[in-house]
Parts: C-alpha cells; sequence; structure tokens
C-alpha cells in the first residue's frame, strides 16, 4: 500500500488561507506519524487563492499595480510559469477588497483587464483567469477597456466604468483587444454554471451579495442585456454570468475556453497522479453546504480520489450536508472544528491550532496511529 498522504484543502473563508489549512493538518498528523510522507497541496477552485494554488506549486510570483473595483490602486499579483500565467479576478477586483462598504453599479473589472495586458505585454502567451469573487456586475466591460475596448455612450463619449453605466450604451469597437491578444490562448476557471442574463443569471443570483436591491437589479439587468446585444456571442453559455458576466465577455470576445475551476487547478498543479496514489486523501473547506456539491474544490478532489479507490475524508469549519448527500462523492467522513469548538468566533480565531488537533485524530482513526507517539 502507498505510504504517503496527500493534504489538499481549500481555503477557510476569513480564517486561513489553504496553504495554512494544509499546514495545520500536517502538523497533527506529523505528531503521531512524523514517518509518514505527506504532500501538501492546497487547492482552489477559480476563485480566490487560485493564484497562492499556482505559487504553492512552484510558479513565479509577478507583482504590480492595478485598479481596485472602484478605481483605487492598490498592489496585486499573479503568478507565472514561462509564457503561461495563472490570472485572478479576486486579487484585484474582488469583493473583499471593499472594506468601506459595497458599490454594486460603480465597481467594474477593469483591473483584471491591466493585469491581462501586464502578463500580455510581457510575454505571456497562455493565461489560466480563475473568475470568483468579484465586487462587479459589469459583464466583463471594464476587463475589456482596460484591454482597449471603446464602448461609447449616444454621444461619442467614452462610457464610465461599472455596470450601472452600461444601459446607456450606444457602440463597442474591440479591434484593439483583439490586436492585442493575437495568439494568446485564454482558458477561464470558474466554479459556478450560471448563464449571463434571466433569473439563474449574474444579476438574480449573485447581485444581492454585491449589493444590489431593487432599482439596482432591475438597471444591472437591463445593461447587461445591453451589452450582450451589441457584443453578440451566447448569453446563455454555462458560466457566462460568472464573476458579474466577466466570464461571458471572456467567452464571447476572447473565445476564452470556460472550464471547471478544481478541474483546471488539478491540472495546473499535476495532482491527478498523486491522488489517485496516495494512502488517503484529506480536502475541505471552511464551510460545507450545498453549493460545495456544484463543483467546489474538495468534491472535485474527492471524486478524483476515490475513483481510484483511494479514501478520503474531509474537514470543515462546519458541514451542513447530510450522509445522503455525501453519498457518490467519494467523502468517506467529515471532521469539524465545531465538534470542537462550537463558538464560531473562537473556531475561526483557534482554526489553526483546531486543525492541528483535527490532523492528529486522523492520524489515530485512520493511519491506525496511537494516541501518543512512542
Amino acid at each position: 500500500m502507498p505510504e504517503f498522504v496527500v493534504i489538499a484543502p481549500d481555503k477557510f473563508k476569513g480564517s486561513l488561507s489553504a496553504a495554512e489549512v494544509a499546514a495545520a493538518l500536517a502538523e497533527g498528523i506529523a505528531s503521531l506519524a512524523p514517518d509518514l510522507p505527506l504532500r501538501l497541496a492546497p487547492i482552489a477552485d477559480g476563485g480566490d487563492g487560485t493564484v497562492a494554488a499556482a505559487l504553492a506549486a512552484g510558479y513565479a510570483e509577478v507583482g504590480l499595480e492595478a485598479s481596485g473595483p472602484t478605481g483605487v490602486r492598490r498592489a496585486t499579483r499573479y503568478a507565472r510559469d514561462g509564457d503561461r500565467a495563472v490570472i485572478e479576478l479576486a486579487c484585484v477586483c474582488g469583493l473583499e477588497l471593499l472594506p468601506d462598504g459595497l458599490e454594486p453599479l460603480a465597481s467594474s473589472t477593469f483591473g483584471v483587464g491591466e493585469v491581462i495586458r501586464h502578463a500580455v505585454e510581457h510575454g505571456v502567451r497562455r493565461i489560466v483567469l480563475g473568475l470568483g469573487g468579484s465586487a462587479s456586475t459589469d459583464g466583463g466591460a471594464g476587463m475589456m477597456q482596460a484591454l482597449g475596448a471603446r464602448l461609447t455612450g449616444q454621444d461619442g463619449a467614452e462610457l464610465p466604468l461599472g455596470g450601472g453605466a452600461l444601459l446607456g450604451l450606444a457602440a463597442v469597437e474591440l479591434s484593439a483587444v483583439w490586436e492585442l491578444l493575437a495568439g494568446v490562448e485564454l482558458v477561464v476557471a470558474s466554479d459556478v454554471q450560471n448563464p449571463l442574463l434571466g433569473a439563474q443569471g449574474a444579476v438574480a443570483v449573485f447581485g444581492p451579495q454585491k449589493g444590489a436591491a431593487g432599482a439596482d437589479l432591475v438597471l444591472l439587468e437591463a445593461g447587461l442585456a445591453r451589452w450582450a446585444e451589441l457584443v453578440g456571442g451566447d448569453p446563455g453559455l454555462p458560466g457566462a454570468g460568472a464573476a458579474g458576466g466577466a466570464g461571458y465577455a471572456a467567452a464571447a470576445i476572447l473565445g476564452a475556453e470556460l472550464r471547471s475551476g478544481i478541474d483546471l487547478v488539478l491540472d495546473l498543479l499535476g495532482l491527478r497522479p498523486a491522488l489517485s496514489a496516495a494512502r488517503l486523501v484529506i480536502t475541505g473547506e471552511g464551510r460545507l453546504d450545498q453549493q460545495s456539491l456544484a463543483g467546489k474544490g474538495p468534491i472535485g478532489i474527492a471524486r478524483v480520489a476515490a475513483a481510484s479507490g483511494v479514501p478520503v475524508v474531509a474537514v470543515a469549519g462546519i458541514n451542513l450536508l447530510r450522509a445522503e448527500d455525501l453519498a457518490g462523492t467519494g467523502i468517506s467522513a467529515v471532521y469539524t472544528l465545531a465538534e470542537l469548538e462550537p463558538d464560531p468566533r473562537r473556531s475561526m480565531a483557534g482554526a489553526a491550532e483546531l486543525l492541528s488537533r483535527v490532523g492528529a485524530r486522523v492520524a489515530v482513526d485512520l493511519l491506525g496511529r496511537p494516541e501518543t507517539s512512542q
């Protein structure tokens, strides 16, 4: 039997990064099984943490300055390996970068377009773009503007940034975008299948969490419909609604392939062979719930490992899934921090220590190690 364990968790949002979660679990296992080889492989599913996962896998960090969701300049980064780059929308235009309040009409994806431009102008020819955690609902229009698109209103003036301005769009000129990205391959990593428009679209499903309500929702939906009318493509494409519609622009204008975020990250990290040959795989995220079943990282990890008969356990802050929900996912057991510390605030504050205790518990329960090291 193979004698190594893969530890491949996603982040515990608001508490620990995926790398910190993996390290804490490894510490607990090593306390009782110091001789057991461990492979730490922090993951992400296209949202925040995707660049960190690439860096953990050996990519080089590239730092730069770009526009945040409301235009404030900020330091950001992407990961690069040769002519391939991993870029994460959440790093520069993410919802968590609005500490002073949400701006549903004015927030844009302009900054991620600046990051893409920087990468291309410095020789990158293959880009993996992680979509998730966005602050905006602009259909990717800001991203296109940063790449050279001209979006103009009835008066011929350049349209302001943000989804709230799109209803006034009269013309779109994209030739500069296509010239800049000629010969560049773009693949989008996303964990959502929503279309751009409608009851399951970017506005209806994700708009409220970005601060949109009432008339704002109506305005944003109408603006995206106008954007799609002028751009063309397929607004009904599964994943077009990702990141406030940025998935739509990537596919319709840049010809990007939209792929499951976790599947793409597994390929980037070269993790599939290890998942298929390990003695045990440990995955997890801060909260296991129904959304986890819709393509989130831990479920993707579990399915790959279980397909080769490798046992998988998950670790979570809290688990809202029933045994029947987990049937068929490959996850045989779930360990939660809530079992050790039921108070959510104390659990989040002490997550590293709690995860170390969980790691030790896994060593006893599943790796046959005694309660105390010999």
